[in-house]
């Protein structure tokens, strides 16, 4: 059984407020997880089902028609989300990563909805569960506490926390400002070099030449004064490279080879 899953709100910066339950934010892949008709199903945000994707989590001990809501993460050797290597173990069966299902919330519960439920009353209830099993890890957040848990994954560069109103219900397919993310961003001077002719992707690179991946997102107003300044050396049938421009982008950290993770547009550089 799929159910479309509750989606995040965003804010620049943490809050305390003892009305909102913290949680780290996972970097990893969203997945719906029931059992119906006796059989464990796994699904993305998306609804597209990955069952056979993740076979150690066939066996979890759940009532029947109970829906969990929660995050795959593959860890490095510091323990620490690998987004890089969750990836790799979606993309391929050859892949070895040892994987975990980090659930932080249930929907349905023995055939009933709980969604109507307060978030505190159905964290009691995913503790009931007791979820006793090696790829599994449930998620008990915190009482308010944003400013220091957001420091704290700042300090191991996590990806960011989560503040979701203690008193909230689920809200199936809807994006809510009761649940609020708010990303460990970093900042990167780099130059763009180019863009595709659809004016879609922007192309970076670092000062020292070095590739640093692609840009999607740059405001209207950046965007037109982008190409009121841009100088064209040469083009192709698809894309324009440029007199490189620098500029500043905000990023979630950088890949393994040294590429920019989702960068969007900050401000313009002298």
């Amino acid at each position: 059984m799929f159910i479309a899953p509750m989606l995040l709100d965003s804010a620049k910066e943490p809050f305390d407020d003892e009305d909102y339950i913290t949680e780290l934010k996972f970097d990893g892949i969203r997945i719906i997880l029931s059992k119906q008709d006796g059989k464990i199903k796994l699904y993305t945000r998306h609804n597209n089902e990955v069952t056979n994707k993740f076979p150690e989590l066939h066996d979890i001990d759940i009532p029947e028609g109970t829906v969990l809501d929660g995050e795959i993460i593959v860890t490095n050797s510091d323990g620490l989300p690998d987004f890089e290597s969750v990836m790799e173990r979606f993309q391929s069966s050859k892949s070895s990563h040892q994987i975990v299902y980090c659930v932080f919330d249930v929907i349905r519960l023995n055939e009933i909805s709980i969604a109507s439920e307060p978030l505190v009353k159905r964290k009691e209830f995913l503790r009931s569960l007791n979820l006793n099993h090696p790829n599994i890890f449930t998620v008990e957040g915190i009482q308010g506490k944003g400013k220091a848990y957001f420091e704290m994954a700042k300090e191991k560069n996590l990806e960011g926390i989560v503040l979701k109103k203690a008193n909230s219900p689920y809200e199936i397919n809807n994006r809510s400002v009761n649940w609020i993310k708010i990303i460990n961003y970093q900042y990167t001077d780099v130059l763009i070099t180019g863009y595709t002719k659809e004016d879609i992707k922007f192309f970076l690179s670092y000062p020292d030449g070095l590739a640093a991946g692609f840009m999607e997102f740059m405001p209207f107003d950046e965007r037109k004064y982008f190409h009121s300044i841009k100088q064209i050396e040469y083009e192709t049938d698809d894309y324009v490279f440029i007199k490189p421009l620098l500029c500043n982008v905000k990023h979630r950290f950088k890949t393994k080879n040294g590429k920019l993770r989702i960068p969007s547009f900050n401000s313009w550089r002298d």
